[in-house]
């Protein structure tokens, strides 16, 4: 795929991600269990897992999800998007 600037590279993890991430899973936010539903992208691009308990929906930076044991097929795009985040700064 061609990206030709970080916003464009961020896209593609994000594209990625959303392909091959097998959704919904559990996991844990500050304690509480949550349940993945989606991934989502910020308007200054940063990937976002978007977040349900009930009725409540909380978008949380994806590098911040804690992922359960053992993690969801696809998980391997987010440490690869970790790993290039880590890259650019």
């Amino acid at each position: 795929m061609d990206a030709y600037n970080e916003s464009e590279q961020a896209v593609g993890f994000f594209t990625m991600i959303e392909d091959n991430l097998e959704l919904p899973f559990q996991t844990e936010v500050l304690g509480v269990e949550v349940a993945v539903e989606a991934v989502d992208m910020t308007d200054d691009d940063h990937i976002v897992a978007v977040c349900r308990r009930g009725n409540k929906r909380q978008r949380i930076p994806i590098l911040d999800l804690q992922l359960p044991t053992p993690p969801p097929r696809g998980a391997e795009w987010i440490a690869a998007y970790r790993s290039w985040l880590r890259g650019q700064y």
